[in-house]
């Protein structure tokens, strides 16, 4: 949209002595200079009109900007991004963006890092040591740890035993007094492991930090 700039020098016709033939104005004067003003006119978007044809342009205002002047793609596009994805926000998807520019190019911002890889995201607690941290990372996905003897069930061994003897060892056996036996070892003594990976679905995690 072009600006109107006078076309005629109106104002040198005026210093002009009398005499001078060049200070008559013309029919050509004029028509020069309304060409001129219907030329900045027809260029103009026209307000009253509820449509804009074309590519009209406006300046940019500054983040934050709360006012009632016209709003550029540039502007929203970059509100957008930082009032939905602030810096240090997550962004989480299952779209494989190559890199950080292509996330920048997709939803905005400056800068984004991937994010948590094979890790579950979890609310901060700050009355649990484990969790009282942000970007605090624990756990692990199998549980290797050798059973105490509290940890192990409580439970009970049958011992039978069959005797054929006589004489004195017998009858003491069978007639009230005690015998200690011993079973014979089983087990191993290795780490109690098995899994503990909840229920989960992969996604993609991005945060921006800038």
């Amino acid at each position: 949209m072009s600006d109107y700039t006078i076309a005629v020098s109106w104002s040198g016709k005026d210093a002009l002595a009398d005499s001078d033939a060049n200070k008559v104005i013309s029919g050509g004067d004029f028509n020069t200079e309304f060409t001129a003003v219907q030329t900045a006119i027809n260029s103009k978007a026209d307000i009253a009109s509820e449509t804009l044809t074309g590519t009209p342009l406006a300046p940019t205002a500054a983040s934050g900007t709360n006012t009632t002047q016209i709003a550029t793609t540039a502007f929203v596009r970059a509100e957008i991004a930082d009032r939905v994805y602030p810096v240090g926000a997550i962004f989480t998807t299952v779209t494989a963006y190559a890199n950080s520019a292509a996330v920048v190019t997709a939803i905005g911002g400056t800068t984004w890092v991937a994010f948590g890889a094979g890790k579950v995201l979890v609310g901060l607690d700050s009355g649990d040591t484990d969790f009282d941290t942000v970007e605090e990372t624990g756990g692990s996905k199998t549980d290797a740890h050798t059973l105490t003897t509290a940890e192990i069930p409580a439970h009970t061994h049958t011992l039978q035993l069959a005797s054929t003897g006589t004489g004195s060892d017998y009858a003491e056996s069978t007639g009230g007094g005690s015998e200690l036996h011993t079973t014979s070892s089983t087990g191993g003594g290795g780490a109690h492991t098995h899994d503990i990976v909840q229920p989960y679905i992969v996604v993609y995690f991005w945060k921006r930090t800038a």
